[in-house]
């Protein structure tokens, strides 16, 4: 059986490798979801906030305002685990972040370095997550070999956690 902590703590370990989610603002008009590199920085524990580097222009930052409830996908590269986040979003140009963050791959999105006017450094801090570890399709079929219930043995490889 894995708990929900565990369940929790493969999705932080997951989202440090793969970096990859889908972010949009929850309830706006004609807001997508876009896909956006995330850095989660270390820390005791596992949580905290997602930074993101985006560009002041780009629809979701425009229709983000300074603030905003926002929602975030996630799926690993293997497939192995899927996330849904549900959070704040906000605008935080707090210079000694970036200076923290900054590095080559952030830079070659921006021709004005650390300075560039259209720079905008987005922080989501997620609230609660549900994660889902998926098993593959072997492995069902083999819990129905041995006359075992698949959707049984799912149900704890699904987690709603608070972050």
């Amino acid at each position: 059986m894995t708990s929900q902590a565990e369940i929790g703590a493969r999705f932080w370990a997951a989202l440090r490798k793969d970096r990859t989610i889908m972010l949009g603002l929850e309830g706006a008009a004609g807001a997508d979801v876009q896909p956006m590199t995330v850095l989660v920085e270390e820390k005791d524990g596992e949580g905290g906030p997602l930074w993101i580097f985006s560009a002041s222009d780009t629809d979701l930052v425009r229709s983000l305002g300074e603030s905003a409830r926002a929602v975030a996908a996630f799926a690993s590269k293997g497939h192995d685990l899927f996330a849904s986040l549900h959070g704040t979003l906000t605008v935080d140009n707090d210079r000694r972040t970036i200076d923290r963050l900054w590095n080559p791959y952030v830079a070659a999105w921006f021709e004005g370095g650390k300075d560039d006017p259209r720079l905008a450094l987005l922080r989501f801090d997620p609230e609660s997550a549900k994660i889902w570890l998926n098993a593959t399709t072997f492995e069902a079929a083999t819990q129905w070999l041995f006359g075992r219930d698949p959707k049984a043995e799912y149900q704890d490889k699904v987690a709603e956690v608070s972050l």
